[in-house]
């Protein structure tokens, strides 16, 4: 019943998400206005070319600050069942935490961690 009810869930999946496709592209209005292809940057008009290029340090930045989300998302569940793993998962989420923080030191040393 493993496979044939994975199957079923993945074809289900596939046809709600198809379904609401069309249905969206069916009642949706279907006009075309110039405006519409502008590039929309919190209601100013643009001036001069809308192609610009973003400084890659903002990027790493993101990184940096994801890597350390996920990080807090997997210390909590192993914060609610220390008391039954004990010792050895104290250990791991030790070795854990550091090498996210020499990543950190890493990411410092390179410079990524500074606004431009």
């Amino acid at each position: 019943m493993g496979s044939l009810s994975l199957l079923l869930l993945m074809f289900c999946g596939i046809l709600f998400a198809g379904m609401a496709v069309g249905f969206g592209k069916i009642l949706s209005t279907k006009s075309w206005n110039p405006e519409k292809g502008e590039a929309y940057e919190c209601g100013i008009q643009t001036q001069g070319t809308t192609w610009v290029q973003f400084n890659v340090g903002y990027y790493l930045f993101s990184l940096v600050f994801l890597v350390f989300d996920v990080e807090i998302v997997f210390l909590y569940p192993w914060a609610v069942v220390l008391k039954q793993v004990g010792w050895p998962a104290f250990v791991e989420i030790i070795f854990f935490t550091l090498f996210l923080f020499m990543g950190l030191l890493y990411a410092y040393k390179k410079k990524a961690l500074t606004w431009v």
